[in-house]
């Protein structure tokens, strides 16, 4: 299979299920599909043995990230049943891009999603200019991971085979 990958534009894949959240609960969800990209990263960890620190590195941080935006924007008692219900689907939504793909493709995926993470965060500054210094150490959080990222996929084709 090729390296090669289609990247998706992760918020209109999720637009259907984020529409039904009020929007100050937003943040709450995207806590939690940060904690499901720490396990990711944790699956991907046992998969390629090598990167296996960095990428728990990644995990740490994205389950840093979930913590942190739990600790600003915590989700009222009133919207939690909605986010109980919708936090699969988009969960389940965001793995269905994943299915059938190596780690390494799966991996090309990630490093993109975690850029489009960091746009979020920061497009988030106008509802919540407040927290304005919060959300901008969130997006360089994102990138963080994704500049791992880009590195290891970078190493993975300096050492692949010629054909």
């Amino acid at each position: 299979m090729s390296d090669d990958v289609t990247i998706p534009n992760f918020g209109e894949l999720l637009a259907t299920h984020i529409a039904k959240l009020p929007p100050e609960s937003m943040p709450g969800l995207l806590a939690q599909l940060e904690r499901s990209a720490g396990d990711r990263y944790r699956e991907w960890a046992l998969d390629i043995e090598s990167q296996r620190d960095g990428l728990l590195a990644c995990a740490g941080r994205e389950d840093d990230i979930a913590n942190r935006v739990d600790a600003l924007f915590p989700i009222r008692e009133e919207h939690q049943p909605l986010v109980d219900e919708i936090v699969p689907l988009a969960i389940e939504t965001f793995l269905g891009v994943y299915s059938g793909l190596s780690s390494i493709q799966q991996i090309t995926i990630q490093a993109n999603a975690e850029r489009q993470g960091a746009s979020a965060w920061r497009g988030l500054v106008e509802a919540y200019p407040q927290f304005a210094g919060d959300l901008e150490s969130l997006a360089k959080t994102e990138e963080s991971n994704a500049d791992y990222l880009d590195a290891l996929l970078a190493n993975s084709q300096e050492n692949k085979p010629a054909s």
